[in-house]
């Protein structure tokens, strides 16, 4: 086969789309190498341009000299291209499909979740507008829709009224970094350059209303005043709203916020932690569940939208506006040493099913499918 992939946030992206990008793409082409796949960017930032060099079946394909830079290429000017390097498919890793893909082509595309849809208020409106139109006409094209979780596909069975039989579920993995073994002094080297709390619990993303962390700080004062809550992410000006509560909860001294975190010192920091928290309201998998995980560190989340799907039987699930549940849950995972463990192995275990072999395979399972289906035409 040859695949070509829109690899704008595998080439521009530091983090969560980029991250799911990059997987997909060497992960295919390293299980693949009979396969060619392609790569259509807009732009590459210098830290991921020579991201995927390694790789002998895959090729980068840009905007021509007099069109680079293009805002338009990836939308518009790009059905050209594809129609002279006859891709057998194409697949939209991020929400999005280019206008005019020729009709032999057979089409892709991830959708990871539908917050403008669900959270509306979350966003500007002309963001809200854009990211809305884009979905909606990459859901229409597309052959085949791939949602990252049952909660996904059932939004957009919802919102965007998309048949059943049009929708595969493809879960996510994470970074290969948190597949590994943290060891003792990598956990007390970042232990010292962060200056962590002795104990604590650690909730990772961005610090906004979605990902609930006002109800982290309280729950707080319900846990033993000997741990620590340690909040690593982005911060927006819902920051402001979770500071005034620290404070009026007298919080100051057991609260941390770390903003600039190295992406390699996270296993170190999910691993030394108590647990980890995550009280989002809504995702569409919740990757830092995955990575805790990973990391045989105990997991406290919501259960809501995805996030029971992820973890599953081994994480913790607690309504997220429920100060007294969550803070019994870090009481009791804090005080009974053998329940931790136990929840550490059962840890790693679900998150066997999230492998990067398994996400590859299955993906890999839906072109073959839909590839067929086409010859059948």
């Amino acid at each position: 086969m040859v695949i070509g992939f829109d690899a704008k946030r595998a080439f521009c992206n530091a983090t969560g789309l980029g991250n799911y990008s990059r997987g997909i793409i060497s992960g295919l082409a390293a299980a693949h190498p009979e396969d060619a796949f392609r790569l259509y960017t807009p732009c590459r930032k210098a830290e991921f341009a020579n991201a995927f060099d390694l790789l002998p079946n895959v090729s980068v394909k840009e905007p021509v000299p007099q069109r680079r830079g293009g805002t338009l290429w990836r939308t518009l000017g790009i059905a050209s291209d594809l129609r002279r390097h006859t891709l057998d498919l194409y697949h939209g890793l991020s929400h999005e499909l280019p206008h005019g893909i020729p009709s032999d082509i057979a089409t892709v595309v991830t959708i990871h979740d539908m917050a403008p849809w669900r959270y509306p208020s979350h966003f500007p409106a002309w963001d809200r507008t854009c990211y809305r139109s884009k979905m909606r006409y990459a859901c229409q094209r597309a052959d085949l829709i791939v949602a990252v979780s049952e909660s996904t596909k059932n939004d957009l069975m919802e919102f965007l009224d998309i048949s059943e039989e049009r929708i595969a579920v493809v879960g996510q993995s994470c970074h290969p970094r948190f597949w590994n073994p943290v060891l003792h002094d990598d956990t007390e080297r970042v232990r010292a350059t962060y200056a962590l709390p002795s104990k604590y619990v650690v909730t990772v993303g961005t610090v906004e209303p979605r990902k609930n962390q006002l109800s982290a700080v309280r729950a707080m004062p319900k846990v033993s005043a000997e741990v620590s809550l340690l909040v690593v992410g982005h911060p927006k000006s819902y920051k402001e709203t979770v500071c005034d509560e620290i404070r009026r909860l007298g919080l100051e001294r057991r609260v941390t916020f770390l903003q600039e975190v190295e992406s390699k010192d996270l296993p170190a920091l999910y691993s030394g932690a108590i647990c980890s928290l995550y009280l989002s309201l809504y995702e569409g998998f919740g990757i830092p569940i995955l990575e805790s995980m990973c990391c045989g560190t105990p997991v406290i989340c919501s259960n809501r939208s995805s996030l029971p799907e992820v973890g599953g039987d081994a994480a913790v699930q607690v309504d997220p506006n429920d100060h007294d549940a969550i803070g019994e849950a870090i009481n009791r995972i804090a005080d009974d040493m053998e329940y931790r463990n136990t929840l550490a192995v059962q840890s790693r275990q679900q998150a066997k099913r999230f492998s990067q072999e398994v996400v590859i395979g299955d993906l890999y399972n839906v072109y073959q499918r839909l590839i067929l289906k086409g010859d059948e035409r």
